[in-house]
């Protein structure tokens, strides 16, 4: 969601504070699309049973985890249940992974922009995030293959083809692939790459990321380091959670085959209307860029929760940033998602997720006020230079 930049981060939180700010920013799901009457059932369900009360173990829920591989499967991995570790969220997958392959110092290439929370921590642990998935003397590579966070496209199939080549670790952030709208996830990388790939997923977009459930398929050479830094951690995901999702998915009792096949396709189904909506508000986000920030370019995503505007204006990402609050609306500046945290050129990420559509059109009417508003400041600033 947010960054660790001291300016950005406290303008967000202004931002998320003011229920008059219309939230572009953040890269969150929709509440309406939370199943809140299955949690609810869940819950009341599951709390009388100590075990979900209890300590569990560090790789995890075993029914979850044949549900996330059997999903996996269907997708053409070949992964056992045994090699799933459930973390909190996918965010500690990505670190857990990074830890395994990369020691202080190591580089890490990613997309020419990138998930920040995911660059964030490769900074905390002293990897360095290098722009170019094709960038020499890397480690290893961190890529969202199906859907890319921000530019909700999919690797194409010649940088894929690259990256399998290259022999070099890869972290397959997969957390939007069942997000995309045609749906058809391409097969994941760990497919091709088995003894290289770390696979990251979670249920944070696709049910809702208030239970922080996620996980991690390691190569299998890693993977009691894996659950060793899982335990050294936390001991273990939340066993509260992961009992809810277990009953909320109706995955039945140990070794219910059957279950966890009706559990599969009841999930395909969700996903399928969570695809047909977040289109819609895709599609009404875009053609209201369009309209009203012509010039900016902006293409239709294939998924995921946001499009990627960019612009020739001159202009300071921040600074825009300050003004859209101002005006009542957030964005996520451009910068953060850059390897560099370079400002230019001039870019943005913009969220469809959470609002409705029409403060969707709302929220870009606001955002052109506060372009042209900065942009005039720009320009009385450099004309005050040129004639003093």
């Amino acid at each position: 969601m947010g960054s660790v930049d001291p300016i950005v981060e406290a303008l967000q939180r202004r931002a998320a504070s003011d229920a008059r700010v219309i939230a572009l920013g953040g890269g969150l799901p929709s509440p309406r699309q939370f199943p809140r009457r299955a949690l609810a059932t869940a819950f009341l369900r599951t709390i009388g049973d100590p075990s979900a009360l209890q300590y569990g173990w560090p790789e995890g829920h075993a029914r979850l985890r044949a549900f996330i591989a059997a999903r996996l499967a269907a997708r053409g991995a070949d992964i056992d249940a045994d090699e799933v570790v459930v973390t909190s969220g996918a965010q500690q997958a990505i670190v857990i992974a990074t830890q395994a392959i990369v020691g202080p110092g190591g580089r890490i290439a990613t997309d020419e922009e990138s998930y920040p929370a995911a660059l964030d921590a490769f900074r905390t642990l002293g990897a360095i995030p290098v722009a170019g998935l094709d960038a020499p003397s890397t480690t290893a590579a961190y890529v969202m293959p199906a859907i890319a966070n921000p530019r909700g496209r999919a690797l194409d199939r010649a940088a894929r083809g690259r990256l399998i080549a290259s022999r070099r670790a890869l972290l397959e952030d997969d957390a939007y692939a069942e997000l995309r709208f045609d749906g058809a996830p391409p097969a994941p990388l760990v497919t091709e790459a088995r003894g290289r790939v770390f696979h990251i997923g979670t249920f944070s977009k696709t049910l809702c990321p208030g239970l922080r459930v996620g996980w991690l398929v390691a190569p299998r050479r890693y993977q009691r380091r894996v659950l060793r830094a899982k335990r050294d951690q936390d001991l273990q995901s939340s066993t509260l959670a992961q009992a809810i999702l277990v009953e909320a998915l109706g995955l039945g009792a140990d070794g219910d085959d059957a279950a966890i096949a009706r559990a599969v396709e009841s999930f395909d189904a969700r996903l399928e209307r969570l695809r047909r909506f977040y289109r819609r508000r895709a599609e009404r986000l875009v053609r209201a860029l369009r309209r009203h920030l012509p010039s900016w370019r902006v293409a239709m995503p294939e998924g995921g929760f946001s499009v990627w505007v960019d612009s020739d204006d001159a202009l300071d990402d921040v600074t825009l940033l300050r003004a859209a609050v101002d005006e009542g609306v957030a964005f996520d500046p451009g910068r953060l998602f850059r390897p560099s945290r370079t400002p230019a050129p001039l870019a943005l990420r913009l969220c469809f997720s959470a609002e409705p559509p029409d403060r969707l059109e709302e929220g870009v009417r606001r955002l052109a006020r506060a372009v042209a508003r900065v942009a005039r400041a720009a320009h009385g600033a450099r004309s005050a230079t040129l004639h003093p």
